[in-house]
């Protein structure tokens, strides 16, 4: 990370209301959390994110009443959705010192990943540790709006995934 990169530590909270998750995927909770330390150093190396706060990461193993509930109270759709990204801070802001940053919360739908990783044809967890993965850069600011974005949020992906020995997603659809 090239000394860009310093943060006195990070902290992954993940909770899993939902049994569902570990009775499909035992490891789910270290997957998702082992996802973000990833997505997290790959997606801020080469930035110049200097701090000596904890970071927090917030990861939410939910089921599709609770997304849809989420995705209707903050996006206006009433439907459940895979993942949704809830950002609180941006690393640049100043902090009061030995405050943590709370970087947000990334909540994930079983029923939804489920079904979308059986259509896909994907192991449960590569496509958690993918949907993650998603979040997490959504939570440090990065967007799939507009094409050009959708490209580099994509291309950062795809790496992060490699690390952690995942195919390419998008490699049957671009």
């Amino acid at each position: 990370m090239n000394g860009l990169l310093a943060v006195r530590g990070l902290e992954i909270e993940v909770a899993s209301p939902c049994a569902a998750w570990i009775g499909a995927c035992r490891d789910a909770e270290a997957i998702a959390a082992a996802a973000a330390r990833v997505a997290l150093a790959h997606a801020l190396a080469g930035r110049s994110v200097l701090t000596d706060q904890r970071l927090v990461i917030g990861i939410r193993l939910s089921d599709d009443r609770e997304q849809r509930h989420l995705n209707h109270a903050y996006r206006g759709q009433d439907r459940p959705t895979n993942v949704l990204s809830f950002p609180l801070a941006d690393l640049v802001e100043p902090r009061p010192p030995g405050s943590p940053v709370l970087l947000g919360d990334v909540v994930l739908a079983f029923e939804t990943v489920r079904r979308e990783a059986d259509q896909q044809h994907k192991p449960l967890a590569d496509h958690l540790r993918h949907l993650v993965v998603h979040g997490v850069l959504h939570l440090l600011g990065f967007d799939h709006e507009g094409e050009i974005e959708a490209e580099a949020m994509e291309g950062c992906e795809v790496e992060i995934l490699a690390a952690l020995g995942v195919p390419d997603p998008y490699r049957d659809t671009m």
